[in-house]
């Protein structure tokens, strides 16, 4: 389906080239689970079932996961009015709209697909911003649905997820499992070597698209309004108030980073940045900067303190 977002090729093959890695890691990986396991009926038919439970139900999965609700227009006729205004101007359908009842300021869209698809807000998001700057989230998030990396992260998410359940079931079955013999313990100590492995993959090569994919929706959040500054000036606000919330109070939210438009990231994140799931705030600034620059906008703002 055809939009007015303006393509990305380098996002594009990015995502290409994810999926076509992370295929052959699934492929070995579930090779590999059918030689430890001896029952290929049983892995093929369990991991393809998660994989199309998580493909099919993802925006069901993170509604529920984090509180959200489908909203109605009577609800909140403003958050819908600026989702009609930009799916006009974008030509795309318009996705459903829901609100999560959180604190935390952030957003979020997820479904298979343009005609799938959810974007949601939390409560405090809509608090804390103007109506020029929800217009630079919404646009951002509406950028993930039109360009299909929500469907190829949700995709991509699935192998490291299973990989690490894996390696939790086996941890502790391993503990609390009891007595056992040679072979049963050899065949679990394999099994968690070749989870752990694919999952450390799975981690990196889901991160690097990430980070991209977030910038691709900035730029194409800012060339669709007009308004690099005002998605700036959000990004400033949410990034800052984010960093104020008690780390406790976010390690629910950390699980989806990779959804968030902006990750959910205590003050003192320290090796956590250097396998975040988005770029840094002043390289995402930088980047709307120079757009700003050649858009000819007036001014964009400055860093909040």
């Amino acid at each position: 389906m055809q939009n007015r977002f303006r393509s990305d090729r380098r996002l594009t093959t990015r995502m290409g080239v994810t999926l076509f890695l992370l295929g052959l890691l699934y492929v070995a990986f579930v090779a590999a689970l059918i030689v430890l396991l001896k029952s290929w009926v049983l892995v093929v038919v369990i991991a393809a079932g998660l994989l199309g439970a998580q493909y099919w139900f993802s925006d069901r999965i993170a509604l529920f996961a984090m509180r959200g609700r489908v909203v109605e227009r009577e609800e909140y006729p403003q958050l819908h009015g600026v989702v009609d205004r930009l799916c006009a101007v974008a030509d795309m359908p318009k996705p459903v709209v829901a609100v999560s009842d959180m604190d935390m300021p952030n957003a979020f869209a997820t479904g298979r697909n343009a005609d799938h698809a959810v974007v949601c807000v939390t409560t405090g998001l809509l608090r804390r911003l103007e109506p020029d700057e929800l217009e630079g989230v919404l646009a951002h998030e509406l950028s993930h649905v039109a360009h299909k990396d929500v469907a190829v992260i949700t995709v991509a998410s699935f192998l490291g997820v299973i990989a690490g359940l894996i390696v939790r079931f086996a941890f502790y079955s391993g503990m609390f499992g009891g007595r056992r013999d040679q072979n049963t313990a050899a065949i679990l100590a394999a099994v968690m070597a070749v989870s752990a492995a694919v999952y450390a993959i799975s981690f990196l090569l889901i991160r690097a698209l990430s980070r991209y994919r977030e910038l691709a929706a900035d730029r194409a959040a800012a060339l669709l309004t007009g308004r690099p500054s005002s998605l700036a000036s959000a990004l400033t606000k949410v990034s800052g108030d984010i960093a104020r919330i008690p780390s406790k109070d976010l390690r629910t939210a950390q699980a989806f980073n990779a959804f968030y438009f902006t990750p959910a990231l205590g003050r003192e994140p320290g090796v956590a940045r250097l396998f975040s799931t988005h770029p840094s705030l002043e390289e995402r600034l930088d980047q709307l900067g120079r757009i700003s620059n050649e858009l000819g906008e007036a001014a964009a703002p400055e860093k909040a303190s």
